[in-house]
């Protein structure tokens, strides 16, 4: 298995992309990596926006940075409740200022705004936060996944297959 013995996180809260958390949660493991559900600490378990129930394997505040290879931010509305715990926003700087894989897509360039590690980037996202991207410094453009050194982004879970090969390809998988 391409990624036996790598860690990725999977951070979620309330009205997280049922597709966006459960795509990625599975292709990663079908990798053979490790995947850690981390939560803002509010709930041991979130509710996605189709009904999807989520549980938590840890808090935010709980994760070790080092131990983790990357980390992957669905949408939804999710990133708008993440970005208001502080050690969710710190979790997702720590990880980009580690030169860790961050993964983001739809609207969770909201926790990429938050964090602050948007300046000179080129990003993509759900169209409807294209402003809120840019205000923030970011370069955006419409492609179905952008790559910018350890951050990918991508726009909708019609997008996810792209991403997914983007972020197993910049862990050392596949692809």
């Amino acid at each position: 298995m391409a990624l036996n013995g790598k860690k990725v996180m999977i951070l979620v809260e309330e009205m997280f992309n049922d597709f966006e958390f459960w795509y990625p949660f599975y292709r990663l493991k079908e990798a053979g990596g490790e995947v850690v559900v981390v939560g803002s600490g509010s709930a041991r378990e979130y509710v996605g926006k189709s009904g999807t129930r989520a549980k938590v394997d840890m808090n935010a505040g709980e994760v070790e940075t080092d131990e983790f290879s990357g980390v992957v931010i669905p949408g939804g509305y999710a990133p708008d409740h993440m970005r208001r715990y502080p050690e969710m926003v710190k979790l997702v700087k720590d990880m980009f200022e580690a030169g860790k894989v961050v993964g983001a897509i739809c609207h969770a360039g909201w926790m990429l705004a938050s964090a602050e590690v948007l300046q000179g980037k080129t990003v993509t996202s759900f169209f409807a936060i294209k402003d809120d991207l840019v205000h923030a410094g970011a370069n955006w453009v419409d492609r179905e996944v952008v790559v910018d050194g350890n951050l990918i982004t991508s726009r909708m879970p019609d997008d996810l297959p792209a991403f997914m090969k983007a972020i197993l390809g910049a862990l050392g998988g596949l692809g």
